[in-house]
Parts: C-alpha cells; structure tokens; sequence
C-alpha cells in the first residue's frame, strides 16, 4: 500500500514554483500493478524518484508498507566503472554478504549476456548492452515494489520474452508501477492506471479506463 498524505513537490524558476505534485492525498492499493501516464513533463519520473524515496516532497509524506526498488532505468551507473564494479557497488549498498554478492554477479553477467564486456568500462557498452546490463541488475533484486520505467523494451524478441519470463516470475510477490509511452504495454503489464495532470494524481481502477482517460486527455 502507497499513501500520500498532503504530498506537493515543486521546482523553483524564474517565473516561480513549477509544480508537480500540490496537496495530493489518497492510497494506492498494494495488491495491484499500476501504469503511469502522464504528458511529457509532467512529472513521472519525479513521481518514481519520490516513491523511491531518491527525492523528497517540499510538503507532506509518502508512506510506503513494504520496500521498493529505484526507478529501473538506464541511470545511477558510473561510466568509467565495469559492469562488475557497478554491480558489486548496488550489492554491498543494499547489504548483501560475500556468497550472496557472488551469486548475484554470476546472475548479472549471465542474464545480461554481455559475456567479456562485464569487466570492462559501462562507457564502452552499446546502447543495447547498457539495456540489458540495466535490466539484469534490477532483476538480481526483490523487492516488495519495483518502478520501472521504459525499461522492458530491451534486446531482440528472444531477451524481451526471456525479460517477460522474470517479470511474471516476480509478479507472483511483488507489485510494479511501469512508466512508459507503450499503451500495449502498459495494457497487458497493469491492473490499474494513474496519470499526473494539474498537480493531482488521476487513479483509475482498470487500466483501459485510465487508457480511455488518457487519450482523451
């Protein structure tokens, strides 16, 4: 379960606060996947940044019952970093022990399949190794909410359906709150909808309503 109790974020500017998020209060149910729309700058990732608690609202609380992974994209690694040292970074963040590191390197390289690229620079990596790097770090995690954000649209047919395999396999204990600009997506991954307009958080409670909703928008 997700509560926000009075929650605004704002960014200064030159012509004054820019708000994303202004005196928002309601509870998200924690036995659903959600799908997150939302314009162009309107605020989405800072929504997944505050759920993950890697930003915080100027006014108000998030309270989350359960824990939740960082937003599941393409940032937060070094460059000039390897694989491996990026990974063994997030590792001894999040507390793990000696066997349990190695365990967890060996999924990393191997679920990535970027085979002698993991012990070399990230700034070395495609685009598309970065992905699936990316994809494989986030999966070597449970958590209790993972955000993910336009991030299952990685690799060729054959690793999208071996990502999909992991999703469904993690969908049986956790949630997921997904961003992406993929209707289809969103549609087969979600039982639920929100989209960010004016400030507010806009919850629907099936994911063709909040579609409906959106495009209508």
């Amino acid at each position: 379960m997700i509560e926000f109790n009075n929650v605004t974020k704002y960014f200064p500017t030159p012509k004054g606060r820019h708000y994303i998020l202004k005196d928002v209060n309601l509870t998200l149910p924690g036995d659903k996947n959600i799908g997150v729309f939302g314009a162009n700058g309107s605020g989405k990732s800072t929504l997944m940044n505050l759920l993950a608690g890697v930003d915080q609202p100027n006014r108000g609380s998030i309270r989350i019952k359960g824990n939740v992974s960082w937003p599941l994209g393409l940032s937060g690694y070094q460059g000039s970093m390897t694989g491996r040292e990026n990974a063994e970074f997030i590792c001894r963040v999040y507390g793990n022990g000696q066997q349990e590191v190695k365990e967890k390197l060996a999924f990393i390289k191997a679920f990535s399949e970027i085979g002698d690229f993991f012990e070399m620079p990230l700034k070395t990596y495609s685009s598309g190794m970065k992905s699936k790097f990316s994809f494989a770090v986030s999966m070597a995690f449970d958590f209790d909410y993972y955000l993910i954000d336009e991030l299952t649209s990685v690799g060729d047919k054959r690793f999208k359906e071996k990502c999909q395999q992991v999703f469904d396999d993690k969908k049986n204990r956790a949630n997921f709150l997904f961003v992406s600009h993929n209707l289809n997506e969103l549609k087969r991954q979600c039982d639920i909808g929100i989209y960010i307009k004016d400030g507010k958080i806009h919850v629907h409670n099936s994911i063709d309503d909040a579609i409906s909703a959106y495009n209508a928008m």
